[in-house]
């Protein structure tokens, strides 16, 4: 097996929403703000090599939207989803899976695009299987009003119309050294894919540890339905990190792609941080 980070490239969200009630004096230090309060944040995926089957772990947040969508967000970087596919030496075609940690904008965007008449949505990897929980994806098409925003239609219904969604709960996913893991404190049935790499583990952290300054327990962002089985999530998966020498890849952080944490005083803290590949 092997892993690599795609970068899709970087967009701006509030700090205040990001870092929910922990005071901007403390997370300002962290990724400081621009003069908007908004932060810059990674859309970092993850390709995964197993035999003759190529999976897509989230896809960005695409650039079918239209401009004034954009805007609210500050697109910025060089780096985009099938160009840093393209440069890991292979096509949309290649790609067998994709799989869905959750169905929020800014990981499924990358998924649908329009053809090439710009008058029909379609699936961006015409081979792949996509897929989602079940129980995620009721909650997706018929959304809450605090997470209607994040759950844009174009982005989802076009999968399901492909015929190329499946169910990860519903028996019919299997990738070679990976299994699943299931949170809801961040959205309903978030699914957080783990590998197993030789004698290493690596966790894909998705929304529930965003970033590596998300690592104190009180680091919970405001977007999340249920902070504090966040918080308990978050608590039990550290600390499983922690005994079991976890490499956690952070899907937010501008800077740092992946970590291993130890115990300190003040808590679970990064004990090696850097690229991926330099920490398999």
């Amino acid at each position: 097996m092997q892993l690599q980070t795609i970068d899709t490239g970087l967009f701006k969200l509030d700090g205040g929403a990001m870092f929910g009630v922990v005071p901007k004096p403390l997370w300002n230090k962290l990724n400081p703000a621009d003069e908007q309060n908004r932060c810059t944040w990674a859309m970092r995926c993850l390709l995964v090599e197993a035999g003759k089957r190529l999976m897509l772990v989230d896809t960005g947040i695409g650039d079918k939207q239209d401009e004034k969508f954009f805007g609210h967000y500050d697109l910025h970087g060089d780096a985009s989803l099938l160009g840093s596919i393209r440069k890991a030496g292979y096509s949309e075609a290649d790609i067998t899976d994709v799989l869905l940690t959750h169905l929020h904008f800014d990981h499924v965007g990358g998924a649908v695009r329009y053809d090439a008449t710009r008058t029909r949505l379609e699936p961006v990897f015409p081979k792949a299987t996509y897929w989602t929980h079940s129980q995620h994806w009721n909650w997706a098409v018929m959304p809450n009003p605090r997470e209607k925003a994040s759950f844009l239609k174009e982005n989802i219904l076009p999968l399901h119309d492909s015929g190329q969604l499946n169910y990860v709960d519903q028996g019919g996913f299997s990738f070679p050294g990976a299994d699943l893991l299931f949170v809801n404190g961040h959205t309903e049935k978030m699914t957080l894919p783990k590998f197993r790499i030789g004698n290493r583990t690596v966790v894909f952290m998705a929304d529930l540890i965003p970033s590596s300054a998300h690592l104190p327990m009180p680091y919970i962002m405001s977007y999340d339905i249920r902070p504090l089985e966040t918080m308990e999530e978050k608590n039990w998966v550290l600390e499983r990190a922690v005994e079991e020498n976890w490499i956690l890849v952070f899907e937010h952080d501008p800077v740092v792609e992946a970590a291993t944490v130890m115990p300190t005083e003040k808590g679970i803290r990064i004990r090696e941080k850097g690229r991926l590949a330099d920490l398999l």
